[in-house]
């Protein structure tokens, strides 16, 4: 399974381009020290027994936040991330509405005693250790960057939760939605995903299986990606895509990493080419959500290859 870089960063540019990211209530760890000392004796899963069905469960990660909501009734969450109600990058904002929200600092998880905290690969690094070093159960999910990526991930945590059987189910559900929305035909469209600050995903991503599945060919595949996966508007506009796949709209973000949706060049792209809107929440993590987008993609394919059958019948 394949790491991709942008993840995170995508993330962290989004939240802050909307000014709705939080700081550090700047305590220091003087303060924390002594909570953290009392946290460790009462701490309710030691190293050394595992709760078969944990009752008080914490997540870390806006991904394991959507995936959890999946797996376990709500009465057995303690707290999600503060971002799994932020439409940006989650899709189960009224799921998650009511739920506590947590940042990535320790003692906030501390102060919930879970007997179980879901995080992902390569984050809430520190919090993890603390966590780990004072005895409470911590899984980590692998960052999944495809669809079997993600069959695991939910296998991973439905294992932890204890409820394997509810894990399958969404697995089943998930893959009966992909099939259905298998394209039809050896058509292979080129599309191209643009987000804001002209970022595009190639190989490797979850929205490049996202198009594979709905019968596209992804340009971003074909093409140099400079730093970030940053594809130049320029690029764009000189070799434009059979569809383009709208990530954002331009006026989501009102900062300078919007400009390249805004630009006049790539207006006239989008009002030349058959465009359709993902929002990027829908495959900016590996959950069943995904199918949504493959359902919508391959709704546009099919939309692109009648508009092109008068053309292809028309007499020479």
């Amino acid at each position: 399974m394949r790491l991709n870089p942008n993840h995170f960063w995508r993330i962290a540019i989004l939240r802050s381009a909307r000014n709705t990211a939080r700081k550090p209530d700047g305590r220091c760890w003087a303060q924390v020290l002594p909570f953290l000392a009392l946290a460790a004796t009462l701490a309710v899963a030691p190293a050394g027994g595992v709760e078969a069905r944990p009752q008080r469960i914490v997540s870390l990660t806006v991904c394991a936040d959507q995936l959890l909501l999946d797996l376990v009734d709500r009465d057995r969450i303690a707290a999600l991330t503060y971002l799994a109600v932020d439409p940006a990058v989650s899709t189960r904002v009224e799921d998650a509405r009511g739920l506590k929200g947590v940042h990535w600092f320790a003692e906030e998880v501390l102060a919930l005693q879970p007997d179980l905290v879901i995080a992902q690969e390569y984050s809430a690094t520190g919090a993890v250790d603390m966590l780990r070093r004072l005895g409470f159960r911590v899984v980590r999910v692998p960052l999944a960057t495809d669809f079997e990526g993600m069959r695991q991930s939910i296998r991973i945590i439905a294992d932890a939760v204890g409820e394997k059987a509810r894990g399958e189910a969404v697995i089943a559900a998930f893959d009966k939605r992909i099939a259905a929305a298998r394209p039809e035909g050896p058509e292979r469209p080129r599309a191209l995903a643009y987000e804001v600050n002209s970022v595009a995903l190639g190989d490797g991503s979850l929205i490049d299986a996202a198009l594979e599945a709905a019968g596209f060919h992804n340009v971003a595949r074909d093409v140099p990606l400079g730093p970030g996966g940053r594809l130049p508007l320029e690029d764009v506009v000189a070799h434009p895509p059979d569809l383009v796949v709208l990530a954002n709209t331009p006026y989501e973000f009102r900062s300078t990493v919007g400009d390249n949706l805004r630009h006049p060049a790539f207006a006239s792209v989008v009002a030349s080419r058959p465009h359709v809107e993902v929002p990027m929440a829908q495959w900016l993590c590996a959950t069943p959500g995904i199918a949504g987008a493959v359902e919508k993609l391959g709704a546009a394919r099919r939309a692109l290859l009648a508009a092109q059958q008068p053309a292809k019948a028309a007499p020479q």
